[in-house]
């Protein structure tokens, strides 16, 4: 079977390299990638959220996940301290909750759930949103710094499903629901 080999682009119809990838050449290509929406918390004394699309799983034996937090992040200090976090995935309408624990001026501790229905976690008291599509618990097992974050691995000791329905997306600097 003979088969025609694959039609390449000339060079030409490429864009050309940046010279360097600097933090805003970087930001702004992986920007192209879509990942879904979380938002971290950890409970205790502690008790704290971030809005994070920096997430992954790892293995599912055991059962681990990923997140990337920045060593400036009030979460780093608050995840590292705990030991324990949640993942809360966040679902197509939940937007107004990303953005607000993106905030960087919201208030911090507690006040900052004021206005948001949650429930302790079983197994770490962490933060388990209401309207969240599913959540994770999970037992912090491994920090790796690299460059400005901290990659978080956490062992995932409970997980559970809340809602139906699609989940929020983050592409091109901004929030957006699957078609």
């Amino acid at each position: 079977m003979n088969s025609a080999p694959a039609e390449v682009a000339p060079a030409s119809a490429c864009p050309p390299a940046h010279e360097s990838v600097t933090p805003a050449v970087l930001r702004g290509v992986m920007s192209r990638f879509a990942t879904g929406v979380t938002v971290l918390t950890v409970g205790g004394e502690h008790l704290h959220a971030m809005t994070a699309n920096a997430f992954s799983s790892v293995s599912l034996d055991p059962p681990s996940v990923l997140c990337s937090v920045g060593h400036g992040a009030v979460m780093h200090g608050a995840l590292t301290s705990a030991g324990r976090f949640a993942v809360n995935i966040l679902g197509a309408d939940q937007e107004p909750l990303a953005r607000h624990f993106a905030d960087k001026n919201r208030t911090l501790g507690a006040a900052q759930f004021d206005d948001v229905p949650w429930t302790p976690g079983e197994r770490t008291g962490a933060p388990l949103l209401a309207g969240s599509l599913a959540w994770l618990e999970c037992e912090l097992t491994a920090a790796h710094a690299f460059g400005d974050h901290t990659i978080f691995i956490g062992t995932v000791i409970g997980a559970g499903r809340f809602d139906e329905g699609s989940g929020l997306l983050f592409v091109d600097g901004r929030f957006a629901k699957p078609a």
